[in-house]
């Protein structure tokens, strides 16, 4: 019954309230993935997912000569929760474990998966012209590294009841009224804003979600990045 339930999350809201909206412990680990140009693990809390970087050779368009192209994939296993058996799993990303908070957990994932990346060098001959396949050298030592220091994280706040909190489990989250998903990246700069959820949230609510979603994106991309440094050093020394 949700009387029950609320009694178990309300505690947890005043509690979250008071130490400034922490998420769950999370764990950050890239290079999970041999295959990948990048990969990156994260876990937060039970929530558990993997996201990959797969780069490959492709033909431009003819109004963008000079860019690549960019495909975003999205599969869930059953395995994780019954709620991603059938076609309902295409919405989420590739995980093992889901325990709520879903899209804040991939949205790190990604972050970190970028980080991890490295695109071979490319070499094409010239003097290909029209269907000829160019001659291309991919060179095995040379790799170009992202930039990902201005790419944002998503922090959720989740409202059950008349509170809101951040990083909710698969148990708050059934019980939540509306939901604000925000971006921010290290400067502090929104990048997106989105609302699920039948309730309605006054603006000034949302101004205080998005003050809170700020502190708690620096804390999350402060601990992401100390964790993959830590990781870099430890590979360095060995």
């Amino acid at each position: 019954p949700q009387h029950r339930l609320c009694s178990v999350i309300i505690p947890h809201c005043l509690l979250v309230i008071v130490e400034k909206l922490t998420p769950r412990p999370i764990n950050a680990k890239t290079g999970v993935i041999s295959q990948a140009n990048g990969s990156a693990r994260v876990r937060m809390g039970a929530t558990d997912v993997i996201a990959s970087v797969k780069a490959e050779l492709g033909r431009p368009t003819a109004l963008q000569p000079d860019k690549g192209k960019v495909f975003i994939n999205v599969d869930c296993s059953p395995t994780a929760a019954p709620m991603f058996e059938g076609r309902g799993g295409e919405e989420l990303s590739a995980e093992s474990r889901s325990d709520g908070n879903l899209l804040d957990a991939l949205g790190t994932a990604i972050k970190a998966a970028l980080r991890d990346t490295g695109i071979p060098r490319v070499n094409v001959a010239a003097g290909a012209s029209g269907d000829e396949q160019p001659e291309v050298d991919v060179s095995d030592e040379e790799f170009l590294q992202f930039d990902t220091s201005k790419v944002p994280v998503i922090v959720t706040l989740t409202k059950v009841g008349k509170h809101y909190i951040v990083d909710a489990t698969s148990e708050e989250e059934s019980q939540m009224s509306s939901a604000v998903s925000i971006s921010v990246n290290r400067q502090g700069h929104i990048c997106g804003l989105t609302k699920r959820g039948g309730a309605g949230l006054d603006p000034s609510i949302i101004l205080d979600m998005v003050s809170v979603a700020k502190t708690v994106s620096e804390q999350l991309i402060n601990t992401l990045d100390s964790q993959i440094a830590a990781a870099e050093a430890g590979e360095d020394e060995s």
